[in-house]
């Protein structure tokens, strides 16, 4: 059987790129159901935004795609740079500091085997 790809992309997620990627790579090919109990036991704030792009990546090649539970694994997993927020803060002597909040991009990509499709059962009775 030929493998689907299906992704996920979770955009503008308010932590910085290098923080979520420290998490991203402890899940990078691995099967989906590892990868969540990882991610359930990771104490990193960082890991609750990567398991819901798993999880939506997950039910999108289910639901979307009708590929087999049991054979999705994460091919690739990429956490890139998003908008940056320009703010101020108070600085000595009356001035104001200039500071960015980073933003993070995570796409996540699912390979996983289409279901076998079950052939309609023949009615018995019928001649």
């Amino acid at each position: 059987m030929a493998d689907i790809l299906t992704r996920c992309v979770a955009r503008s997620v308010d932590m910085t790129p290098r923080k979520v990627g420290e998490v991203a790579s402890l899940i990078r090919g691995r099967s989906v159901a590892d990868a969540l109990i990882i991610l359930s036991h990771t104490p990193r704030r960082a890991a609750k935004p990567v398991e819901k792009a798993v999880t939506s990546a997950k039910a999108n090649a289910l639901n979307n795609d009708g590929t087999d539970e049991k054979t999705l694994v994460i091919d690739t997993i990429t956490v890139t740079a998003g908008p940056r927020l320009k703010r101020y803060r108070a600085g000595a002597m009356g001035r104001a500091k200039p500071y960015q909040k980073k933003t993070s991009h995570i796409t996540v990509v699912v390979r996983g085997e289409a279901k076998i499709k079950k052939a309609p059962a023949k009615a018995e009775g019928s001649k």
